[in-house]
């Protein structure tokens, strides 16, 4: 299971544009990604995101509208609570995790996905609960996919 990261920030802008940055290494604490899909709260107020590379710093932005609806601004001091969205690789049946950890594009691939397409991958496989091999080929289709770098199943 991911381990939730708390810590206080300030609101920082750059080019208009409004973010946090994050004081860890999201790479060290939850896998090795570009991007990192995270969901948690920003002074208790529920938030979805993505940690990035912003200039020269990492953080995730806070768009204008949910600040305005929260009354944030460049500058004001924030207590976030953020864990990684989704189902993360260590979650997975050891099976997915097998075939996923012998094919590191599929595996980075899908490391990168948002909650909603690692989910619906996962949905497919997990139907299979009564054909064994049926659910070894939905594997190897999932690998195959990610791999050429399908967010989805062609014709979902």
């Amino acid at each position: 299971m991911a381990e939730t990261k708390t810590f206080t920030g300030v609101v920082n802008e750059i080019k208009g544009r409004c973010y946090v940055p994050v004081p860890f290494d999201p790479d060290e604490l939850w896998g090795k990604k570009e991007r990192h899909h995270i969901h948690g709260t920003i002074n208790g107020l529920g938030y979805r995101g993505v940690i990035e590379p912003i200039e020269d710093d990492r953080g995730f932005s806070i768009g204008a509208a949910w600040r305005r609806e929260c009354g944030l601004g460049a500058g004001d001091k924030v207590k976030v609570v953020l864990k990684p969205e989704g189902p993360q690789r260590d979650d997975l049946a050891p099976d997915i995790a097998a075939a996923l950890s012998k094919n590191l594009k599929a595996a980075e691939f899908f490391d990168s996905l948002a909650q909603f397409h690692r989910k619906a991958y996962l949905t497919w496989i997990y139907a299979t609960k009564r054909s064994p091999e049926l659910r070894a080929e939905r594997i190897g289709e999932m690998v195959r996919l990610l791999k050429q770098g399908h967010k989805q199943r062609p014709g979902t």
